[in-house]
């Protein structure tokens, strides 16, 4: 595992472009493996043959129908991954990411870290980390930096912020498609409290897409 120097710090107004294209990315790239993850679960499989079937014989024997037919179910399938995350993403970037300074900064109780590294001798933001209150709302590396311990070192941030506060708990939702990020967060004792498929988007994308929200709780 390679690491790299790093340093975590207050965001600053300059930030602000950095910070939302990691945001940003760190979003909808869960959207991919949603995706997959949701293609291969048993009952999608079943569904997939049994339109492409249907699409073969109402084809008259014709395998480009039953491909046609599967796909546009896949295809669906995409789609309902895709809204989750992007509905999501641009609600986030709507309200408290549209100004971190009023939403985190200006509030003693929350706050907002950027992770940079040094990159061809500049100063790169590789990180983002955010609490209010009593609620982890973001924590995102950027991927060519992951596996270099920005992520724990950032979790750390969090936890020692929170400890400082005196909080009695510390709590977060995640998606259950983020198992990395699940992963994390159980390394730093927090465990699964709820589950629902209330997210941002039309709740039949969520069923169909079979994503849960999971909300996690760690006592201080």
């Amino acid at each position: 595992m390679a690491t790299f120097p790093f340093s975590i710090r207050k965001y600053a107004p300059s930030d602000q472009p950095a910070v939302m294209s990691i945001f940003r990315d760190g979003i909808m790239e869960h959207v991919y493996p949603a995706f997959f993850k949701t293609l291969s679960h048993p009952d999608h499989i079943g569904i997939a043959l049994s339109i492409s079937m249907a699409g073969y014989v109402l084809g008259g024997s014709s395998y480009f129908q039953a491909f046609l037919f599967g796909s546009a179910w896949a295809g669906l399938l995409y789609y309902c991954c895709n809204e989750i995350y992007e509905g999501y993403m641009e609600q986030r970037m709507a309200a408290d990411m549209a100004n971190v300074q009023t939403s985190y900064l200006d509030n003693p109780d929350s706050a907002f870290w950027v992770a940079e590294t040094e990159v061809k001798g500049q100063q790169k933001s590789v990180g983002i980390a955010a609490v209010i209150g009593k609620q982890l709302m973001h924590l995102v590396v950027a991927f060519p930096w992951r596996r270099n311990y920005f992520g724990s070192e950032m979790m750390q941030k969090v936890m020692d912020f929170c400890k400082e506060r005196g909080y009695s708990r510390v709590v977060l939702d995640v998606s259950s498609s983020q198992t990395a990020a699940i992963a994390l967060f159980q390394k730093f004792g927090f465990v699964q409290t709820a589950s629902h498929n209330n997210t941002h988007s039309n709740r039949w994308f969520s069923r169909l897409a079979r994503i849960n929200m999971l909300r996690m709780e760690k006592v201080m």
